[in-house]
């Protein structure tokens, strides 16, 4: 299991309903990805690389996941990573582009690995999260479309991968 087994991660510490709680999870979350780093060193993976993906994870956690949609980190959402990479990263990244984008969604699984490893997600979640972050062609073609918006073609081309609930 590697540095990350002795991690116990209670769900309840990740709720955020109010602006402090917020505050709170967003410290707990960069310690989690602190270990999550350390981990990534201990499996031997190269300092640069670890950075690379505990970076992609911490940007997919704490600015989306987290600020974003205000949402449990260890909540299972079927389709988070979908919303993440086919709408809130194209239209928040000055030049959305598959090669940085296919970078964080390395870092994302790396990260749901790492938190299947230490209890506290399930493999059936694992598994939704590899399905999603390996939809490259759906995502470049996200990326084309949002690109080739003409008019209000905007809010139809929302609608396909909604950040709506």
């Amino acid at each position: 299991m590697g540095a990350n087994a002795n991690i116990v991660l209670d769900k309840d510490e990740f709720e955020i309903k109010t602006l402090d709680d917020e505050l709170r999870v967003d410290d707990l979350c960069r310690k989690l990805l602190l270990r999550f780093y350390e981990h990534l060193l201990h499996e031997q993976v190269s300092p640069e690389e670890a950075s690379a993906l505990a970076s992609s994870a911490d940007y997919f956690i704490r600015d989306f996941v987290i600020d974003k949609m205000r949402r449990n980190i260890l909540d299972e959402y079927p389709h988070i990573v979908r919303q993440f990479a086919g709408n809130w990263y194209i239209i928040n990244t000055l030049e959305p582009n598959m090669q940085e984008l296919s970078g964080h969604l390395g870092g994302i699984l790396a990260f749901y690995r790492f938190l299947y490893r230490a209890g506290s997600v399930s493999a059936s979640y694992l598994d939704t999260i590899e399905k999603e972050c390996n939809e490259l062609g759906f995502y470049a073609e996200r990326i084309t479309s949002f690109c080739d918006i003409k008019g209000d073609g905007y809010l139809a081309w929302e609608q396909e991968c909604s950040l709506k609930n």
